[in-house]
């Protein structure tokens, strides 16, 4: 037998009784108090200019089979005075966690910059980004890296689900309320080793690093 797993968040959402319900939403990877995408209590007006909506993505990037499309956000700290930046890389699921002094929107830029300047021109297409105004530079972005970005739909965390998963991992390593400044780079890059050399299940037991690699390879073939 098999039991899909909506059915059994719809149990624990809805049937438990109040004391069992907390235990068991303890368990749960992102601890969420209720079932469904997170939303806004107020709806705030997109700020960033000129943006390119995620609806004139190429359709490539649909499919996971062309490598080099990223996703992208930041995982904000203690009191939203502190972030980590976090880029993942869809069809191999490798991630690049981004040092940053503070979330204004030329210190994301720059930072960004830097890790997608280390890339191999063949890993760098694309970039899919929420509506954040960290990343309000993107044109200079764009115009720096080659890489054009693309903006998913107001408060539809879903049309990142790659980047969405891997912060969810991550908040093993940085929980929620924690002053993400504490953390150096090379504390950051740590993490992100530890989970490039992670085998996935859905990488069939591959790790994102040998993946990754694998990709470079075939593509240079």
């Amino acid at each position: 037998m098999q039991v899909s797993h909506e059915t059994i968040y719809f149990y624990i959402y809805l049937h438990s009784k109040s004391s069992l319900k907390e235990e068991l939403i303890k368990s749960l990877r992102q601890k969420r108090k209720t079932r469904g995408p997170a939303r806004s209590k107020e709806s705030k007006d997109i700020k960033i200019k000129d943006r390119i909506s995620i609806d004139e993505r190429p359709q490539e990037v649909i499919g996971r089979e062309i490598s080099g499309h990223w996703e992208g956000d930041l995982i904000i700290g203690k009191d939203h005075k502190s972030a980590i930046g976090t880029l993942v890389e869809r069809s191999t699921r490798a991630v690049i966690l981004v040092h940053l002094k503070d979330k204004n929107a030329e210190t994301v830029r720059k930072a960004f910059e830097k890790e997608f300047k280390k890339l191999p021109n063949l890993m760098k297409k694309s970039l899919t980004y929420d509506n954040g105004t960290e990343i309000a530079q993107h044109k200079l972005f764009t115009k720096n890296t080659k890489v054009q970005v693309y903006f998913t739909h107001p408060y539809s965390p879903w049309e990142r689900p790659t980047n969405e998963n891997t912060n969810g991992l991550l908040r093993d390593y940085f929980p929620k309320g924690t002053d993400l400044s504490i953390y150096s780079e090379k504390e950051l890059k740590k993490v992100q080793r530890e989970l490039n050399e992670r085998p996935r299940k859905v990488l069939d037991g591959y790790s994102p690093a040998q993946v990754f690699n694998r990709m470079i390879i075939q593509q240079i073939k």
